[in-house]
């Protein structure tokens, strides 16, 4: 069995005590294979030294977080731009816009977004959409773009079976994390009604810990909880479950899975 987790940011230094520890945990728990995604330019470095020492397991994406999104982002996207042509990577990720907790630089989220969808039509890569009170917004933004050129996941999915829907229907995949583990989320039965065609699976460690690990900090081999209550939604086993989530990973990111 291979479990893939497609959103890890296990090089954070929220890790920096007890890393290799926790990269063993995933791969003792079948976690052999983990997408990093970027935040800006000043986790590039950590990001990229891990996926280097890792080259058969970690996989590194690019991309402006849209909550470091400030008045310098068009020299972040500057920075985005020289490690595309630098460095192989498998998706430009993560981007988005969060207008959660701030409002301040919605202008500059949507041109940011905007341009980063651009660079992954370009490159041919997918793309890791992060959308917090931005649905709508995310989705007439991505309809200004031929469909075939684009493909990704939300990331994070946490929305209703509408927005579920919608999501398939323009071709991307919903990256399910451990909120689908919480108790009183209702994602669950958003999930139970997706098809496992649809899914990835993701922790966003060191964030969202699943139950029942709630509350604490999470890392990658945390998956597995996931998985499990993936498989219980859809009565199949945790095995049946890995098959058909670690092909949608390969497919959409293009990685080797050995």
């Amino acid at each position: 069995m291979v479990l893939v987790d497609t959103h890890s940011h296990i090089y954070l230094n929220e890790f920096d005590n007890d890393r290799e520890q926790v990269i063993k945990n995933a791969f003792t728990n079948n976690v052999s294979k983990i997408l990093f995604p970027n935040i800006d330019s000043s986790t590039v470095a950590p990001l990229l030294k891990l996926a280097g020492d890792y080259p058969n397991n970690f996989f590194p994406m690019m991309g402006l977080h849209p909550t470091s999104v400030k008045n310098d982002y068009l020299e972040e996207l500057k920075n985005v731009e020289l490690w595309l042509k630098k460095e192989k990577f498998y998706a430009i990720g993560e981007i988005g816009i969060d207008l959660y907790w701030d409002k301040t630089f919605k202008i500059q989220q949507i041109d940011a977004f905007e341009k980063q969808i651009e660079l992954a039509i370009n490159n041919d890569l997918p793309i890791v959409i992060h959308t917090r009170s931005s649905f709508e917004l995310i989705f007439d933004i991505i309809g200004k773009y031929k469909i075939d050129k684009l493909r990704g996941v939300f990331h994070c999915f946490t929305g209703n079976n509408e927005q579920a829907e919608k999501i398939i229907s323009l071709g991307f995949k919903l990256g399910i994390g451990g909120i689908v583990t919480f108790k009183n989320s209702g994602l669950d039965k958003v999930v139970q009604n997706v098809d496992l065609e649809n899914i990835l699976l993701e922790t966003d460690s060191p964030y969202l810990s699943p139950a029942p690990k709630r509350g604490k900090r999470n890392e990658s081999a945390n998956i597995i909880y996931i998985a499990e209550k993936i498989a219980r939604l859809h009565n199949v086993t945790i095995d049946k479950l890995a098959e058909i989530t670690t092909q949608n990973a390969k497919e959409l990111f293009n990685i080797t899975i050995l």
